[in-house]
C-alpha cells in the first residue's frame, strides 16, 4: 500500500488482497491466546513448510501491485528468483515497466528494521503536526 500511495495512486488496507496463510482463530484474543494457537496448529505451519521444501523453494511474504491490484501472502519462490536469497530484514522490489518489460528492474538492501521504522513514524507524526 506505501510503495502504491507513493506512486499515486490512491489506495486502502480494505483493497488489498490477502492471502492468508494463518488460521482465523490464532488472530483472536490475546498475544498469549496467539501464541497457544500456534502451538495448536504447528501441523499446518510445518506443511506449508514442506510443501515449500518439497517443491525447491523458500517461503517468502510478498506483496504485489499490478494493474491496480494489489496482494500480499506467503509464495513459493524457486531458486532462480530474485527473492530466493533475500535474508533478515532486507528488502527488495522488482519494477516492471514499458521499459522493463522482460527482466525487471531490481532494488535491493538492507531493511529499516524497528529502530529506523519507529523514528520514520516518529518524523511522519512531527511532520502532520507542523503541517
Amino acid at each position: 500500500m506505501i510503495l502504491a500511495r507513493e506512486s499515486g495512486q490512491i489506495m486502502e488496507m480494505d483493497e488489498i488482497n490477502n492471502n492468508r496463510f494463518m488460521p482465523e482463530e490464532c488472530m483472536q484474543g490475546t498475544v498469549d491466546d496467539f501464541y497457544l494457537c500456534m502451538e495448536k496448529h504447528e501441523d499446518h505451519f510445518k506443511k506449508i513448510f514442506q510443501e515449500a521444501k518439497d517443491a525447491g523453494c523458500k517461503l517468502k511474504f510478498v506483496a504485489s501491485y499490478k494493474d491496480g491490484k494489489a496482494s500480499v501472502g506467503l509464495q513459493h519462490i524457486p531458486p532462480a528468483h530474485d527473492f530466493y536469497h533475500l535474508y533478515g530484514k532486507d528488502n527488495i522490489v522488482l519494477f516492471f515497466t514499458d521499459r522493463y518489460t522482460e527482466q525487471p528492474l531490481v532494488v535491493k538492501g538492507a531493511g529499516a528494521g524497528s529502530d529506523v521504522t519507529a523514528s520514520g513514524v516518529f518524523a511522519d507524526i512531527i511532520r502532520s503536526i507542523k503541517s
